[in-house]
């Protein structure tokens, strides 16, 4: 069975990894759209799907994302 959010919402703090103040905003999404994260303060706002396969390094947290564009410790 899948679930949606019913409407948009958004988060704001202290970056974990950075101090910087930033804001994470949530979508509802189409059917089998699975999660993203979208890196909305680089060029071109690119995507990252959080699968095993995109994990590139879990020595501190795992960091998901390609040598160009990363977005580490999802899990929390």
């Amino acid at each position: 069975m899948q679930h949606t959010l019913q409407s948009s919402f958004s988060l704001s703090g202290k970056g974990l990894h950075t101090g910087l103040h930033l804001t994470v905003t949530f979508h509802p999404a189409d059917e089998d759209h699975g999660y993203r994260i979208r890196r909305v303060d680089l060029e071109g706002q690119p995507e990252i799907v959080p699968l095993a396969e995109n994990v590139i390094d879990t020595s501190r947290g795992t960091v998901v994302g390609t040598p160009d564009c990363r977005v580490s410790t999802i899990e929390h």
